[in-house]
């Protein structure tokens, strides 16, 4: 059976930081983020989106009625969840109006957690053709003024429905994964901020890159000659870089050279936003498809999905015809284009803003509340409110 991603769209918040001028705030050289790291703007969540709100919006921004009547699973991956108990996925299914009898769960594993809703969401389609599934990728990543992460920070979702004889891309059975229990990255429960080893981080990304890649080959018989272009999850856009320059170690340097120029399509986006964590994978590879140049139907795409603690997994699709023609191009450079840049000071104010964790009530008032269509609106008796326009 055919399946894939029949839609696919994103939402960022409306406000961003200047890299260059974070890093002149930091008195930091600005090349050392916007080529060290590869990032040119940061986007900011204010305290009125969170990552429910984020998803909705995403949602919101590709659904249709017949989506709506059609989805009967909604799946939340994110690690940047907002209640312990209650799934994100139940909130996005109330404020996007699908169908009542949808399923709706919250998925957890660092930056995985997307992908892992994506293959649940194949076998659910496999057993019943005429559904589909709405897969999110929701993530504020937050690190907090001043610190290592810092540069490296980001909020958006990504937000795909999945069908059978899907409009963008097929995907093919045959993943290669790998779980090991390490401690790359890490948030307890008691820490608004995560905690992060980054050098081990990076070489445990390219290790389990190396790993699926090779058991992949093993299973596949196929080469990187039998892929197009490479997508991967990257927390800031140079890794990306590092993962082509790992893979095409010892293969011809036109094989490098034609996935690293796909790979400047493919961050495009991430450029603009930064880290989202669970979205950061299909934002790359929204990004190769809108603003990369048309590939012919039949072109493979390789995808490397990593979350820390760790889980990885490669797999792969296939671009149907006329894919450009069911993608939101202008749209999403609008969303980007229209944002409002924060100064240093009000990003610092903004980062530090944080709901009551003693239980009291709060309201939500901003001038930037302006723009999207969902948002949160405060607590009251221990209860997120939400708002939809």
């Amino acid at each position: 059976m055919d399946i894939g991603i029949d839609k696919i769209g994103f939402y960022s918040p409306n406000v961003y930081v200047d890299m260059e001028k974070l890093a002149e705030a930091r008195d930091v050289e600005p090349a050392k983020y916007t080529i060290g790291i590869g990032q040119e703007r940061m986007a900011i969540a204010p305290l009125h989106q969170d990552s429910v709100s984020l998803a909705a919006n995403a949602a919101l921004s590709i659904l249709d009625e017949d989506d709506k009547e059609k989805i009967d699973f909604v799946l939340f991956g994110s690690e940047s969840g907002v209640d312990h108990s209650k799934s994100g996925a139940v909130w996005v299914h109330q404020l996007t109006g699908i169908n009542k009898e949808a399923r709706s769960v919250e998925l957890k594993q660092a930056c995985y957690g997307a992908t892992a809703g994506i293959k649940m969401a194949m076998g659910h389609i496999a057993l019943n053709p005429e559904s589909k599934v709405l897969v999110l990728g929701t993530d504020i990543a937050k690190y907090g003024v001043k610190t290592g992460g810092e540069p490296t920070q980001g909020a958006g979702a990504v937000a795909m429905v999945l069908s059978s004889n899907p409009r963008l891309l097929s995907l093919d059975n045959d993943s290669a994964a790998l779980t090991k229990d390490i401690s790359d990255f890490w948030r307890p429960l008691y820490s608004d901020y995560a905690f992060v080893d980054g050098k081990f981080s990076n070489q445990a990304y390219l290790d389990f890159l190396n790993d699926v890649w090779v058991n992949y080959q093993e299973k596949t018989g196929r080469t990187l000659k039998d892929f197009e272009a490479m997508t991967f999850h990257v927390p800031y856009t140079k890794m990306g870089k590092k993962a082509i320059l790992a893979m095409t170690e010892n293969e011809e340097e036109s094989e490098r050279d034609r996935l690293m120029e796909y790979y400047q399509s493919s961050i495009y986006y991430n450029k603009q936003v930064g880290n989202i964590y669970t979205g950061s994978l299909y934002l790359s590879l929204l990004s190769l498809l809108e603003q990369g140049p048309e590939l012919e139907a039949g072109s493979r795409i390789g995808l490397f999905s990593y979350g820390s603690g760790a889980v990885g997994e490669f797999f792969s699709g296939t671009l149907k015809a006329d894919y450009k023609n069911y993608l939101s191009k202008d749209k999403h450079e609008s969303l980007l284009n229209e944002r409002r840049e924060l100064s240093i000071s009000e990003y610092e104010e903004m980062l530090q803003q944080s709901l009551p964790k003693d239980g009291a009530d709060i309201e939500i008032e901003s001038e930037d509340m302006k723009e999207g269509t969902v948002y949160l609106t405060g607590v009251k008796e221990h209860i997120r409110q939400y708002v939809k326009k």
